[in-house]
């Protein structure tokens, strides 16, 4: 197989209902577009038929990968994803798409050229649909959180798609410790300290009450998520090490 220009990895915990759908789509994008590239599934700890269903489905895409972790957490199986594909760009997406898989276009050259894009819901141009209300109000309340503790300049650090130059994602994936919600705040902390170029893009991006996010009990593990990335940075576990 010739070198991916572009891995799309999603991680999937309990997605047999959406998981077809989800590919379906994630492949008639790509057959659309005229560089090579793969799609890496991450089962993570599901209960339900989730890996089963990748596997089965990757006799009918050619270019689909599908990994296994026996432990849960979004965090680590993005890791392990963005670790073990090998685009010259990688983008991870939630399995939901709630913002439509066509914008991973404008992540990637010829659109954008930058260290890491994030999707973001908050800066100029972004549109955001059905919403609740109270689902924006306490977004808003942990994003002061997010720029108060750890990210200062970056607007919408929690939209779930992101993208990464591969020597980047090489880099500062490795250093990641933190397993649940609060990992990506980790990788673009980690990427702040670097001197990446962070770029926020504005995207669609349509509310699903699918979503398996608590709010009480992930924005309190989430903040103390922060505070222990803040201690491991004082600690230098950050620091790149010299080879």
């Amino acid at each position: 197989m010739t070198s991916p220009f572009l891995s799309i990895i999603i991680p999937a915990y309990n997605e047999e209902k959406r998981l077809l759908d989800t590919l379906k789509q994630v492949f008639t994008f790509l057959e659309s577009e005229d560089y090579p590239s793969e799609v890496i599934v991450v089962e993570n700890g599901s209960s339900d038929e989730t890996y089963a269903l990748a596997q089965k489905l990757t006799k009918e895409y050619a270019n689909l990968r599908v990994l296994q972790n026996k432990k849960a957490g979004k965090g680590l199986a993005v890791q392990r994803g963005m670790l073990e594909a090998k685009g010259q760009y990688r983008v991870f997406c939630d399995a939901d798409l709630s913002m439509p898989i066509e914008e991973v276009r404008h992540f990637i050259p010829p659109n954008l050229n930058s260290d890491i894009v994030i999707a973001s819901r908050e800066v100029k141009g972004a549109i955001r649909y059905d919403e609740p209300g109270y689902r924006h109000f306490t977004g808003r309340i942990y994003n002061l959180l997010i720029r108060l503790l750890a990210l200062p300049k970056l607007h919408d650090t929690q939209c779930g798609f992101k993208g990464f130059r591969a020597e980047i994602a090489e880099d500062i994936f490795q250093y990641q410790s933190i397993d649940g919600w609060a990992f990506d705040i980790e990788i673009l902390f980690i990427a702040n300290l670097r001197a990446y170029k962070i770029v926020e893009l504005p995207i669609p991006w349509y509310y699903k009450n699918e979503s398996k996010i608590n709010v009480l009990r992930d924005s309190f593990r989430m903040f103390l998520d922060l505070i222990q990335i803040r201690k491991n940075a004082r600690q230098g576990l950050y620091d790149q090490k010299k080879v």
